[in-house]
This record gives C-alpha cells, sequence and structure tokens, in this order.
C-alpha cells in the first residue's frame, strides 16, 4: 500500500477518488441546504435527523474530515511533485502553452477553499459540536433554520461564501475532468465528461451563492 501511494499514478488516483468522495458529499450538502429556500420546516426536520442520526454523526462525519483533510494534503504533496518534476524539465516544456492557467493553479484555488472551509467550520461545526458535546444543550429541532438565516446577515460573511464558491467552481471545472482522467476514463468519453463536469462545476457553486443571496436579501 505505501508503495501504491509512492508511485505517481498511485498518488492521482487517491486524488481523484478523494475528489469524487467529495464531489458527492457536496452535491447531498447542497440538496439539504437548497431545501432552507423552499422549506425552513422540511430544512429543521432534515438538518435535525443528520445532527442527531449515530451513523452520519460517528461514521460518515469522521469519513468526512478525513477526506477533506487526505485531499488537501495530497493535493500539496501532488503539486510539490509537480514543481520537482516541472524543474527538471522545463527547457523542453513550456506549461503555459501545454495547459490552463487553471490546472497550473489549482493550489491557490484549494487554499482559497481550504480557508473557506474552516470558515464554515467555525461558522456551523464548532458551535454544533459544543452544542451536543461540549455544553450538552437541549436539543431543539427547530432551531436549525434560525442558525442558517442568521449566518447570512453579515455582509462580508455572505461576500466571503459567494468569492470561495467562485473559487470552488474554477477549482471544479479543472479538477473534475482531472480526476476522471486519472481513473483512466476514455478519450472517447472525455467530451462528454467535460460537459458534465462542467455543469456541475457551475451549476453548484451557482446554487450555493443563490442560498446564500436568497437569505442575505429575505432575512436581513
Amino acid at each position: 500500500m505505501s508503495g501504491f501511494f509512492k508511485s505517481s499514478i498511485g498518488r492521482k488516483v487517491a486524488m481523484a477518488l478523494s475528489a469524487f468522495f467529495l464531489m458527492f458529499f457536496l452535491l447531498q450538502h447542497f440538496a439539504i441546504n437548497l431545501l432552507s429556500v423552499f422549506s425552513g420546516d422540511l430544512f429543521n426536520e432534515v438538518s435535525h435527523f443528520m445532527g442527531t442520526n449515530w451513523l452520519i454523526q460517528f461514521v460518515m462525519q469522521p469519513i468526512l474530515i478525513f477526506g477533506v483533510v487526505f485531499h488537501f494534503v495530497m493535493g500539496f504533496i501532488l503539486e510539490l511533485k509537480n514543481k520537482k518534476a516541472q524543474g527538471v524539465a522545463y527547457a523542453k516544456n513550456n506549461g503555459a502553452a501545454n495547459s490552463t492557467w487553471m490546472s497550473r493553479n489549482m493550489i491557490y484555488s484549494g487554499i482559497a477553499i481550504l480557508a473557506f472551509i474552516i470558515l464554515h467550520f467555525i461558522d456551523f461545526w464548532f458551535p454544533e459540536i459544543n452544542h451536543k458535546y461540549i455544553a450538552f444543550l437541549p436539543e431543539d429541532p427547530t432551531r436549525y433554520f434560525p442558525e442558517l438565516v442568521e449566518k447570512f446577515h453579515s455582509p462580508a460573511r455572505v461576500a466571503a461564501y459567494v468569492v470561495a464558491f467562485v473559487f470552488l467552481a474554477l477549482h471544479l471545472l479543472h479538477g473534475f475532468t482531472s480526476a476522471f482522467q486519472s481513473m483512466g476514463a476514455t478519450a472517447g468519453r472525455k467530451k462528454t465528461l467535460q460537459n458534465i463536469g462542467k455543469a456541475y462545476s457551475i451549476i453548484i457553486p451557482l446554487g450555493f451563492i443563490i442560498i446564500a443571496l436568497f437569505h442575505h436579501l429575505n432575512h436581513h
């Protein structure tokens, strides 16, 4: 197994698998957040289930956190390896001519997204942990929607969310296709996968932006 991660192909496959896992989670997270636009009661009901179900809290949540950490650590390792390889082959290869701006700057969009995840944890995850496992406050199934809306009162926080999801869209536009290529997708499927990737990479981040703006404008 250690040999797998030491190989270039192994690292790229591991990166791709963690990317697929996080993209699936992002889709599920978006679906739940979208409920808050249509029904606060339904959002409360689903959030209460997610927040109190032991399988989600003690199995899926730790796996998700591991997936996030693994993806970013593997991303930094791949970036360092690529920089080293480019240094050796610089005379033969013009990176700007052979790759897109986004593919050469995934590390920067990744750092921006990581900063947003930290903000998101401070906004939502840390208060949840404190509520349930530190302060041991009584559970109120109706608290989730008001807590969500309160977070989007601040224009600065909403602006940070918008910028973060723009970076996420840029990151996904390259990362989606790259992940499938790492898993050995055939050239014949490349165009289809690129179209699916573009749709996902634009619709999901744009959807999160719309949700943030909706609550800011309607509950300010």
